[in-house]
């Protein structure tokens, strides 16, 4: 069965794209392309739901906010 998952992705300072799956508490990865960086966020998130197993519940997406303070 496939699942549907929010994935936020970002750039830090040296050119690493890195990605978070906010529904998945630790899961996450970075790498230096975007094709790379889709491949090892899907290999993450499973590997997140084989450990997660039943305590997995989705998250709503809202929207994102930048938020200056």
């Amino acid at each position: 069965m496939a699942r549907e998952f929010n994935v936020i992705i970002e750039r830090d300072s040296e050119g690493y794209f890195i990605a978070s799956v906010p529904s998945l508490a630790g899961c996450h990865t970075q790498a230096k392309s975007l094709d790379e960086l889709i491949e090892r966020i899907k290999e993450a998130i499973e590997l997140c739901l084989e450990v997660e197993q039943e305590t997995f519940v989705p998250l709503e997406f809202i929207g994102v906010q930048r938020v200056y303070v």
